[in-house]
């Protein structure tokens, strides 16, 4: 006898997103395709979860399942058995009529779950078979789509007869502080919901049948591309539903900031796909210079503008690119979750003679580095002259949060952070070629000025999330030494790269001319 068809709360909120992503997530995985981006937060998930199952069983006392290994039918009927146990359980297994649910973390009534801040509650609840529901999230605060996981689980639940007294959503609190010696207390804070998932239970079970009958549907449904494309995630089949609608000449994604909403309506109810069908009364001006620009195919530089802008800062400059990494959990102590810290910095010198000069810092110890970044970084930018960024909000927050770590050093990086110049604005608004496809990001803008190298060019690291791929990854106790070396070798390259980067770019704004290599 064949197991009936039921779906999970990934696959039900793939519904949730588009139909069609369901169908293609049960008959066509083959399809999918997972970005860094996406295997970057699955593995963020993965370590918050870990850290959660430590704080709610201290004593270790508690049940782990691992539903891709045992399968779950087998999951489902240990979990059945284990709930007279009373014990904490963690991925437990849950079915009802077309539905499947693994519960993050699941408490006996008589255990208390932390509460906002991370302490635990004062009161207990009275229900002798009741049972505390968390579902954990990565993230730094709770998302609409949070409460769709949560109801999908409350009914499940609930439809197979387990007693909630609470349900709730766990979070990261990114104003939480790590003490240091492994003591994660209060990285989670709970956010209660038990109320409203019951107060959807109908609605989730519509989304139950009409998933089932998409699921079942022999044939894939076409579903149209647009918005959901992108909310809440990026769906990983875009590439493949691309290849099966025509392809846009001008495709109206690349129009920058479309935020006003007559025109985020004109597009969605025209189901408009070629940026040359909106008028132009809908775009703002930099929208309408995309759109004759990507038309005309014609690039355009107001390169007198630019010289103006640049003008206070002829002469001598230095070039300034950081390298950081965001963890949801910290590992130093007095650090936050997805607090930026700096690793790396590369900077290209330009003197008054045209030479140019090339400092670097990197750490890959796996120890804090910030004494020693801020330390080398007050060094060699010196006293001063312009420090030119792309996008000096960033080296900005780095270098605010560097100072406040570094009380001593405080006043001279604040000093540097009072000579940054930003590229990015200035090019924003004297600057656009047809390669840019709607982008002003550095590794767009370097490829259409012509005769330098690209980040096309580099074996390895080649953005800012590989970046901060190679440094966990060469951060890692485990990973061996000439793979570290391997992976310095990359960061060191790539991040001079985006230095020489800004140098050509500065070059081509400013007028002026210069050779060389990074």
């Amino acid at each position: 006898m064949s197991t009936p068809l039921r779906l999970s709360k990934s696959r039900l909120l793939a519904y949730r997103q588009c139909p069609r992503r369901l169908w293609l997530e049960i008959h066509r995985r083959d399809l999918l395709e997972v970005t860094a981006a996406q295997q970057a937060r699955f593995d963020a998930g993965h370590a918050v979860g870990e850290i959660a199952r430590r704080l709610a069983d201290p004593e270790g006392v508690g049940l782990l399942f691992d539903a891709q290994r045992d399968g779950f039918e087998t999951v489902l009927r240990v979990t059945q058995h284990q709930m007279a146990e009373r014990r904490p359980m963690f991925e437990a297994a849950f079915a009802t009529q077309g539905a499947i649910a693994l519960v993050d973390v699941l408490l006996p009534a008589e255990r208390v779950p932390e509460k906002a801040g991370g302490q635990a509650g004062s009161e207990k609840t009275t229900a002798p078979d009741g049972w505390h529901l968390i579902e954990v999230k990565s993230s730094g605060s709770v998302k609409a789509y949070h409460w769709d996981d949560l109801a999908v689980q409350v009914h499940v639940l609930r439809e197979a007869g387990v007693p909630l007294v609470s349900a709730s959503v766990a979070c990261i609190d990114t104003a939480w502080v790590y003490p240091g010696g492994g003591d994660y207390r209060g990285l989670l804070r709970n956010e209660e919901g038990l109320a409203q998932a019951i107060a959807r239970d109908e609605e989730v079970g519509g989304w139950i049948s009409h998933g089932l009958a998409i699921a079942q549907a022999p044939d894939e449904p076409q579903v149209a591309m647009g918005a959901h494309c992108q909310i809440p995630f990026d769906c990983p089949f875009q590439a493949h539903c691309a290849n099966g609608q025509p392809q846009a000449m001008y495709p109206v994604q690349w129009l920058p900031r479309v935020q006003r909403k007559d025109l985020k309506a004109f597009i969605h109810d025209r189901a408009i796909t070629d940026m040359s069908q909106v008028p132009d009364h809908l775009l703002t001006a930099q929208q309408r210079r995309v759109k004759e620009v990507t038309v005309s195919g014609q690039a355009w530089f107001d390169a007198e503008g630019a010289r103006r802008a640049l003008a206070p800062h002829s002469g001598t400059g230095r070039f300034l690119d950081f390298e950081a990494a965001a963890r949801p959990i910290p590992v130093w102590p007095g650090t936050r979750p997805y607090q930026q810290m700096p690793f790396q910095f590369s900077l290209h010198t330009l003197h008054a003679d045209g030479r140019i000069e090339h400092d670097e810092f990197i750490d890959l110890s796996g120890d804090d580095p910030s004494e020693a970044f801020a330390a080398r970084l007050i060094e060699v930018c010196g006293d001063t002259g312009p420090i030119f960024v792309y996008n000096a909000g960033f080296e900005g927050q780095v270098i605010d949060a560097l100072g406040r770590r570094q009380k001593p050093r405080q006043e001279a990086l604040q000093a540097i952070r009072r000579r940054l110049v930003d590229l990015k604005p200035i090019t924003e608004q004297h600057y656009y070629h047809p390669g840019q496809k709607g982008s002003w990001s550095l590794k767009r803008v370097l490829p259409t000025l012509g005769g330098e190298a690209s980040h096309a060019d580099l074996d390895g690291v080649a953005d800012g999330q590989m970046a901060v791929e190679a440094y966990l990854e060469a951060t890692d106790p485990e990973t061996p030494p000439h793979r570290v070396q391997e992976l310095r070798e990359q960061l060191l390259r790539y991040c001079r790269l985006d230095t020489w980067a800004l140098v050509t770019l500065w070059r081509f704004l400013a007028g002026t001319s210069g050779g060389g290599t990074p």
